[in-house]
């Protein structure tokens, strides 16, 4: 008796080699960005893509692998930025307080979560939807009006561990000058560049792990079929539970790394809905129910946001003898042009980039 082989053939998993490939080059370039990109303004948008690929896998693992629509992503992600910001404010910048603000950020995420997930759950998804935006938005307001403990719309400001101070030198040669590598400074930024990364790297692959176990299984079925998965015996509002819950720790926490990063925690670095809005963004164009998809549509969205303005602006100033090319491209017209972006992509990879692809490798 013979058997068919059971690996797939080269032409049938070209579309997610090559997905992979762009992630492994993705991942390779925000490790040695502070080499590569040595102005200050660059090290700050891989630092926000590193930060944003996690919350955007976050998400995905509820939209993209439960069905489980969500406005309110944003409010876990500020629970661990104020969680941080507060305690480093109020017990100096020392690691307890990162460790305490953290953990409280993680707790009330987890209650908030459980609470909207127990009661809210077996409802369908459109009023599921409506009930986390409206817990969103009282948060929001919350954090507008409670300026005694969150500093109101101006935020926190505060000082984070010496180790991560650009004064600090990581390196010192012989004449206590800091040691430079590639010529970059090895100190206290750089500290901090290495801990969001690392940070933020471990809790993408903790999303790998749990969505390739049979955990993840589960709920891509409950997904695809809701009350299929009930009758052969799943509790399936336990699991929505949990993976909301999940999700939201994994959200507050990125919150407290961006915490750290920037120093700053305001309604608008953190509870912003146009948070929310980047966030739906970056899943439709990576993909929904695939973690490469979150790494893809983070790095596009963030660079589109920091660099299309410039392009456009280089691009008119080239263009200026065309009639009317200046006037289209105008570097205030960058949004305009961004959505055209993002309706050609939309037409283009209707599963998003990583989906689409995948799905035409193993079509052919």
């Amino acid at each position: 008796m013979t058997h068919a082989p059971s690996l797939a053939s080269p032409k049938q998993t070209w579309g997610a080699l090559t997905v992979k490939l762009l992630v492994l080059l993705v991942a390779a370039l925000l490790l040695f960005a502070p080499f590569l990109f040595q102005d200050t303004r660059s090290i700050e948008v891989a630092a926000r893509i590193c930060v944003f690929i996690v919350l955007v896998a976050s998400y995905d693992v509820l939209i993209g692998y439960t069905g489980i629509v969500s406005f309110a992503h944003t409010m876990f992600f500020g629970f661990g930025a104020y969680g941080a910001a507060i305690a480093l404010r109020t017990m100096g910048p020392g690691w307890d307080a990162i460790a305490l603000g953290a953990s409280v950020g993680c707790v009330i995420s987890i209650v908030v979560a459980a609470a909207i997930g127990l009661l809210s759950l077996r409802v369908k998804a459109i009023f599921f939807a409506m009930i986390t935006l409206a817990a969103a938005s009282v948060v929001m307001v919350l954090a507008s009006q409670l300026s005694q403990i969150t500093g109101g719309e101006d935020g926190i400001t505060y000082k984070t561990p010496a180790v991560f101070k650009t004064a600090y030198k990581l390196l010192v040669d012989d004449h206590g000058k800091v040691v430079r590598w590639f010529g970059v400074k090895i100190n206290g930024k750089l500290a901090a560049y290495y801990f969001v990364y690392a940070s933020c790297f471990a809790l993408f692959l903790v999303m790998l792990r749990l969505v390739g176990s049979p955990i993840g299984t589960v709920l891509k079925a409950i997904r695809e079929n809701e009350a299929r998965a009930e009758a052969i015996g799943y509790r399936v509002v336990a699991y929505r539970t949990f993976v909301f819950c999940f999700s939201a720790v994994v959200a507050s926490l990125a919150g407290t790394i961006y915490a750290i990063w920037l120093k700053y925690t305001g309604p608008k670095t953190a509870l912003s809905f146009t948070i929310m809005i980047d966030i739906l963004l970056m899943v439709v164009i990576g993909g929904m129910g695939t973690m490469w998809g979150a790494v893809i549509g983070a790095v596009l969205l963030v660079l589109a946001q920091y660099y299309l303005r410039d392009l456009m602006g280089s691009a008119a100033e080239a263009l200026v003898n065309v009639p009317l090319a200046p006037q289209v491209l105008a570097p205030d017209r960058w949004l305009f042009w961004l959505g055209i972006i993002f309706i050609l992509l939309v037409y283009n990879f209707p599963k998003g980039i990583a989906g689409t692809l995948a799905d035409k490798g193993a079509s052919r």
